[in-house]
C-alpha cells in the first residue's frame, strides 16, 4: 500500500485531497478538474453578487428607497413578492396641522365627484363606463391590476399607468382599494344631459384628461407629466427647470413685442383660422405663427422643439386642438402674457385660472383683431402685462410642482374610493402591474423617461391639506368674476376698434 493513498477497487485517490474528481489519472480527468474549479468560482461570484445586491437593496430600503428589481431571468415579467411595504409610517414628516394647503384647483375634485355624492358608486356604474374606456385599473392592498380593452394613442396609456404606479411608490399603503375606468381619448363623452331628470340613472364614473361644461367625465393629470416619448418631452420635474432657465435668458421688456404660436394647425379648424392672423405684406395682426412639422422634427432630433427655448416673445397664444391641449401648461410657464383663445375644455388645474390675472382672453369669433388689440394693450401697459405673465409662470412653478400633481392624484383617488359601495376585486382578464413590469423590459426613450420620472421611494411627509368643497355662494362668485373679467376685455376691445375706425 502506497503512503498517502488508499485503494478503492482498482484505483487510488489521495487521502489528503478526497474532494478531487474520481479517475484523476485518466486523460479527461484533468479537464474535469479545471471545469469543476471554474464552476466553483462562478457559483462563488454569483452568490457574492446576490449577497451584494441583497445588501444594496436592504441598504436602500433602510433609507426609504425601493430600487427596481430587474432580474436577469425573465426581465421581470412578474412583480416582486414584497413589492412595497403594506403601510409606510411617516417618521419625520410634518404634522397634518403644519401641512401646506393644497392649491385652489384642488377644490374641483369635489365638483368632479359631485354626481355620485348621494348615490355612491356601484360596480354596475363602473361597468357602464367600459364602453369607451382604454383600460380598467384596480388597486388592492397597494398593488395594481390592469385590464386593457384598447391600446391608447401613442404612449398615453403607458405613461398614465406609469404615473399611477409612481404614486403607489410615493405613498405606499396610503392609496385605498379602488376600481376605475380610464379613457385616454381627448373628448369627454359622459354627457350630463343623458343623466338629467327625475327618473335619470346615475352616470358612469369615467376618468380622462379633460372635461367641459356639458359633460361629467372625471379629470385626471395627463400622461405628459411623466414624459411624452413621441415628441421627446421630458418629465415635468425636469422640464420645469428648463422652462425656468429659459425664462431667465431674456427680460420680458427685451422680448419680441408680438404674440407667438407654434404647433400643428391641421388638427382643428380653429387652428387653421389662426394661421390667417400671421403677419403678411398687407396686414399686421401682431402675431407670429409657425407651423410645426413633426416629421421633420423627428428626423432632426427635435432640435427646434425645445420648450425651454421658446420664451422669446412677450405674448404666447394658447388655442385648443380637437379638444384641450397639453401645451397649455408650457405656454403659461414663460413669463409671457398668455393669450387664451376662448377655451371650451378644461384640465385638472385650468378651472382656477383667472382672466386678467393669469391670462388675457381672446375672442374666438374674431381671433386676429382680438390678438392685435391684446398686444397693443400690453405694449402700452407694460407693467400690468408683465405682472400678468409673471403671475401665470409663478402659478406653474409653485402651484404646479410635481409634488402637487401627485397630491392631486392622491386626494382624487381617495375621495373617489370613499364613494365605492362594493369591495373591488381583480377582474378575470386583468394582470398585475408594477414598475418592474413596465420599466425593466422597456427600451429607448420610453425606458429613459421612466427612469427619469421614477419615484425612488416613499416620502417622509404628509400630503397637502385638501380644501373643503365649494359652497354654492363661493362657486357662483368665482364663475361671475370670470365672466365679468371677460366682458371687461370685450368692452375694451370694442372701444379700441371703434376708435381705430374713427381715425380712418
Amino acid at each position: 500500500m502506497e503512503i498517502g493513498y488508499q485503494r478503492i477497487g482498482n484505483h487510488r485517490r489521495s487521502t489528503e485531497s478526497f474532494w478531487l474528481p474520481f479517475n484523476l489519472n485518466k486523460p479527461f480527468a484533468k479537464y474535469s478538474l479545471l471545469f469543476f474549479i471554474f464552476l466553483l468560482i462562478l457559483v462563488s461570484c454569483l452568490w457574492t453578487t446576490v449577497l451584494d445586491s441583497t445588501y444594496v437593496n436592504k441598504a436602500l430600503q433602510s433609507r426609504g428607497e425601493f430600487p427596481l428589481n430587474c432580474s436577469s431571468g425573465n426581465n421581470t415579467r412578474t412583480c416582486p413578492v414584497n413589492y412595497y411595504p403594506s403601510d409606510y409610517k411617516i417618521i419625520n414628516g410634518k404634522p397634518s396641522s403644519a401641512s401646506p394647503k393644497c392649491p385652489h384647483y384642488f377644490h374641483w375634485i369635489h365638483e368632479d365627484l359631485k354626481p355620485w355624492r348621494t348615490t355612491g358608486i356601484t360596480e354596475e356604474m363602473v361597468e357602464r363606463a367600459k364602453r369607451t374606456a382604454n383600460f380598467r385599473l384596480v388597486i388592492l392592498n397597494g398593488r395594481a391590476y390592469v385590464e386593457t380593452y384598447e391600446k391608447g394613442f401613442q404612449t398615453r396609456d403607458v405613461f398614465t399607468l406609469w404615473g399611477i404606479l409612481q404614486l403607489l411608490r410615493r405613498y405606499p399603503g396610503k392609496i385605498p382599494d379602488l376600481d376605475m375606468m380610464f379613457d385616454c381619448v381627448d373628448w369627454p363623452v359622459v354627457r350630463s344631459s343623458d343623466f338629467a331628470g327625475e327618473n335619470a340613472i346615475a352616470p358612469p364614473p369615467l376618468f380622462r384628461y379633460c372635461g367641459d361644461s356639458q359633460t361629467l367625465d372625471i379629470v385626471f393629470p395627463d400622461w405628459s407629466f411623466w414624459g411624452w416619448a413621441e415628441i421627446n418631452i421630458k418629465p415635468w420635474q425636469d422640464l420645469l427647470k428648463d422652462l425656468d432657465k429659459g425664462n431667465r435668458m431674456q427680460r420680458w421688456e427685451d422680448r419680441e413685442p408680438y404674440a407667438y404660436w407654434k404647433g400643428n394647425p391641421e388638427v382643428a379648424e380653429k387652428r387653421m383660422e389662426l394661421i390667417k392672423c400671421n403677419v403678411s405684406e398687407n396686414q399686421e395682426w401682431n402675431a407670429r405663427i409657425y407651423e410645426q412639422d413633426w416629421k421633420k422634427e423627428i428626423k432632426q432630433g427635435f432640435k427646434h422643439s425645445d420648450l425651454g427655448n421658446q420664451c422669446h416673445h412677450r405674448y404666447k397664444i394658447y388655442i385648443e386642438g380637437s379638444a384641450w391641449s397639453v401645451s397649455e401648461k408650457y405656454i403659461l410657464a414663460c413669463d409671457s402674457v398668455s393669450l387664451l383663445v376662448t377655451p371650451h375644455y378644461y384640465d385638472f388645474f385650468s378651472r382656477s385660472l383667472m382672466p386678467l390675472v393669469h391670462y388675457w382672453p381672446i375672442n374666438e369669433n374674431d381671433k386676429c383683431a382680438s390678438i392685435k388689440f391684446a398686444v397693443d394693450w400690453g405694449n402700452k401697459n407694460m407693467k400690468k402685462a408683465q405682472k400678468m405673465g409673471k403671475t401665470a409662470s409663478s402659478f406653474i412653478q409653485e402651484d404646479m410642482r410635481m409634488e402637487y400633481v401627485y397630491d392631486y392624484m392622491f386626494h382624487l383617488l381617495n375621495e373617489y374610493a370613499k364613494l365605492l359601495k362594493y369591495k373591488p376585486g381583480v377582474p378575470q382578464n386583468a394582470n398585475e402591474l408594477c414598475s418592474e413590469i413596465m420599466a425593466c423590459p422597456a427600451e429607448g426613450i420610453e425606458k429613459k423617461l421612466m427612469m427619469e420620472s421614477m419615484v425612488n421611494g416613499p416620502i417622509d411627509e404628509t400630503q397637502c391639506k385638501m380644501p373643503l368643497p365649494f359652497d354654492q355662494l363661493s362657486l357662483d362668485s368665482l364663475l361671475k368674476r370670470k365672466e365679468s373679467s371677460i366682458e371687461e376685455v370685450l368692452s375694451l376691445e370694442k372701444q379700441y376698434w371703434q376708435e381705430q375706425k374713427e381715425k380712418t
